[in-house]
């Protein structure tokens, strides 16, 4: 770790400058009496395949590249702003200020993940597969939010869960058994402003009946404008567990959704869709290996419908592969994505993704 100080007092300036090293990960603080920095950053090389007839087999692309500052003030006030470089796009993704009264109660207020499934709130560099949504080039093909109809797809897309700009609270009890959020945003996603003076509404609490077991329940009220009628509201709701750790052994999430599928209004009014999701790892450490610190098999089971209503539009996604770690959140990832839709031929995707942390 790098470390830059600042003290100021009566005397003057002094500068101290301290190296050191953590080998987890590698971070640059700037400290003073009123003020703390914290830099770090990551960046995600992809290289992805894709069956698809008409698209290109092939591509490399830079995934992520973001620089993230965390600004702590004091213990009341702190902040964090995190650009994103990644896809040949500059974009916003955390941007927004902190006012911590107590663990329990905490004001956000700005760009942030809505606090909606565990999926989308697990952060890119430690998600468990290498995509969220396991989008192949070329599947367009879930009514309403397009691509292929897995979990993540469909809350991003519905914008029950991803980015969004507004106001959270959030917080926890002393023993760190229940924690709860709240939020009121624009609805309209990140970096976007908001289309109708309405707002939308997203809760979740989770409680932690022993180490390493999550339970929650997360529910989100989204308004958007109806061509017909104007403003409505989409309501989706759910819940996930989460079992295991970053660290080592069994790491299991799983979670169900349900709710309005408001980009589907072909009958007059909203679909409802439902999907669920399972994934699965196992991460062992290997022995006196000078390059290599653990290896992680993975395996994900998706499945969506964009409308119950309607038959054969189902679709599941398999998702076979393995991380191999390096040190810390530094590891390459290798995914096999299956589509299987209720209706059409079979499409896959091999994902090779290198992550870099710091």
């Amino acid at each position: 770790m790098w470390r830059l100080a600042r003290s100021v007092g009566i005397a003057g300036l002094v500068m101290v400058f301290v190296a050191g090293a953590r080998p987890a990960a590698a971070q640059v603080e700037l400290k003073s009496k009123a003020m703390e920095l914290t830099i770090t950053g990551r960046m995600h090389a992809q290289f992805n395949t894709t069956s698809v007839s008409g698209e290109r087999s092939s591509e490399y692309l830079i995934r992520r590249a973001r620089i993230t500052a965390e600004l702590k003030i004091n213990d009341f006030v702190s902040g964090k702003i995190q650009p994103d470089f990644g896809e040949g796009e500059i974009s916003l993704k955390d941007a927004y200020i902190r006012l911590s009264f107590d663990p329990a109660f905490r004001i956000t207020m700005g760009q942030f993940k809505r606090p909606f499934d565990v999926f989308e709130l697990t952060s890119s560099t430690q998600i468990l597969v290498v995509e969220r949504a396991g989008g192949i080039r070329g599947v367009d093909a879930c009514t309403g939010p397009g691509g292929a109809c897995t979990f993540s797809r469909l809350t991003e897309k519905l914008q029950f869960a991803d980015r969004d700009i507004g106001l959270l609270v959030d917080g926890e009890d002393g023993s760190g058994r229940f924690s709860y959020a709240v939020s009121v945003t624009n609805g309209t996603g990140q970096n976007v402003v908001d289309e109708n003076g309405s707002k939308s509404f997203t809760g979740r609490v989770g409680v932690t009946p022993k180490k390493d077991v999550t339970i929650a329940a997360h529910v989100g009220a989204h308004d958007y404008v109806d061509p017909t009628t104007g403003d409505e509201y989409a309501v989706g709701f759910g819940g996930d567990v989460e079992i295991g750790n970053y660290s080592e052994g069994l790491h299991v999430q799983a979670g169900v959704v349900t709710g309005d599928n408001w980009r589907n209004l072909l009958s007059g009014g909203p679909g409802k869709f439902l999907s669920t999701q399972v994934i699965v790892t196992y991460k062992f450490a290997v022995a006196e290996n000078p390059f290599i610190s653990h290896v992680e098999p993975v395996g994900r089971v998706s499945w969506g419908d964009p409308d119950t209503d309607l038959a054969d539009d189902d679709e599941w996604l398999f998702t076979p592969g393995f991380v191999v770690y390096f040190s810390g959140r530094n590891k390459i990832g290798v995914n096999f994505d299956v589509w299987s839709p209720g209706a059409g031929s079979t499409e896959t995707s091999l994902k090779v993704q290198a992550y870099l942390h710091f």
